[in-house]
C-alpha cells in the first residue's frame, strides 16, 4: 500500500536534534514534514525514496548525521559510512521524485583546513581533521556532484559551532553552562568549571540564527556557504560571560582528559557569501546565548 501524499512545502530530517528542532520552530508558519527516526530509518534507500515522493517537498533540509567529532574517533566507520550513505540515499530521492525541490545539506565549518592567517572563507583549502569531518567533507561533494551532474538545486551550508538552549552537553558552552547550573541548584557556593585549552578559540554562533540561515539558504543560488559569527572567542572568555550572568562564584581548573591534540588553536570564518546571497547577518549575541544556554540548564535542573 502506498504512503498517503502529505501536503507539506518542507521536509527536515534529523529534525529532532539540536538545530533541527529549532528550525522546524522557525518554519512553524509552513507546512512541515519531520519524521523521527523511528519513523523514517535514513539508511533504508527505499524508505527514504518513498518519503520524498509522498511528501512532494518543496524544501528539503537535511541536518540528521552522527553529529560528533568526539566520538568518530571511536567509531570511525559508523561516522563516515551512516553520514554518506544517508546523504546519497536523499540526494537520490530528489532526483528520482523531486528534482525541482531545494536542498539544503547542512555540512561543518570543520573541513576546512585551519592553520592559516585571515578568516576560513569558501575558497579554503579541505583539510578534515577528524572522522567526522571527512565524513561531512564526503557528503558536501555528493551534494556538489549531485547539482552538477543531474543539475538539483542543492545548497551546501557550512556552519561552524552553534551553541545555545536545547544543546547536549557534549559540547563547550552547554557543558560550561550545566556545571554552573549544577552549582546554583546544589547550593555548594561556587561553580568549579573543568575544560580543555582555555586559549582554544572557535566561531560561535547562536542556533537560532543558524537556522533562520538555513531557512534563507532555500532561496540562495547552489553552492556551497558558511554560516559562522565571524569573531573567535575563546574558552575563557565563554567563562568570562558565564561569570557576567551566573549566580554563584566560578573557580576554573583545565581537566587533562578534555584536551584534544587534534583542535586547532583558533577558527574564524567569513559569511560575506552567505549575506550577498540572501542578507543574512547573525543577530543575537553571544552574551545572549550565554545567558539562555544557563537559563535553559537552570529550568532543566530546577
Amino acid at each position: 500500500m502506498s504512503s498517503p501524499r502529505i501536503a507539506a512545502p518542507s521536509l527536515v530530517l534529523g529534525g529532532a536534534g539540536f538545530a533541527g528542532s529549532h528550525l522546524v520552530a522557525e518554519l512553524s508558519s509552513e507546512a512541515v514534514a519531520a519524521p523521527s527516526r523511528s519513523e523514517l530509518d535514513l539508511t533504508d534507500a527505499a524508505a527514504v525514496r518513498e518519503t520524498v515522493a509522498a511528501v512532494q517537498p518543496q524544501n528539503v533540509f537535511h541536518l540528521a548525521a552522527f553529529s560528533s567529532a568526539r566520538l568518530s574517533w571511536e567509531q570511525p566507520r559508523e561516522a563516515v559510512l551512516s553520514n554518506v550513505e544517508m546523504t546519497l540515499n536523499l540526494l537520490e530521492a530528489v532526483r528520482c521524485e523531486a528534482p525541482e525541490a531545494n536542498v539544503v545539506l547542512v555540512g561543518s565549518g570543520q573541513v576546512y583546513e585551519t592553520r592559516g592567517p585571515g578568516p576560513v572563507t569558501e575558497a579554503t583549502p579541505l583539510d578534515p581533521p577528524s572522522p567526522y569531518a571527512v565524513s561531512k567533507a564526503a557528503s558536501d561533494m555528493l551534494g556538489a556532484q549531485y547539482a552538477s551532474g543531474h543539475a538539483l538545486r542543492v545548497v551546501r551550508l557550512r556552519p561552524f559551532n552553534h551553541a545555545g538552549p536545547g544543546q547536549s552537553d557534549e559540547y563547550v558552552l552547554s557543558t560550561l553552562a550545566r556545571q554552573v547550573a549544577e552549582a546554583e541548584v546544589s547550593g555548594t557556593g561556587e561553580a568549579v568549571l573543568r575544560t580543555g585549552d582555555t586559549a582554544a578559540a572557535r566561531d560561535f554562533t547562536d542556533v537560532r540564527d543558524v537556522v533562520r540561515a538555513y531557512a534563507l539558504a532555500t532561496a540562495a543560488e547552489p553552492g556551497v556557504y558558511n554560516v559562522c559569527s565571524a569573531t573567535s572567542t575563546t574558552v575563557a572568555e565563554l567563562i568570562d560571560l558565564l561569570r557576567a550572568c551566573a549566580a554563584v562564584p566560578i573557580r576554573h581548573e583545565v581537566d587533562p582528559n578534555r584536551l584534544r591534540k587534534h583542535d586547532a588553536s583558533a577558527v574564524r570564518g567569513s559569511h560575506e557569501r552567505l549575506t550577498a546571497a540572501t542578507g543574512w547577518e547573525p543577530a543575537i549575541s553571544l552574551q545572549q546565548t550565554v545567558r539562555d544556554t544557563l537559563d535553559w540548564w537552570r529550568g532543566q535542573l530546577a
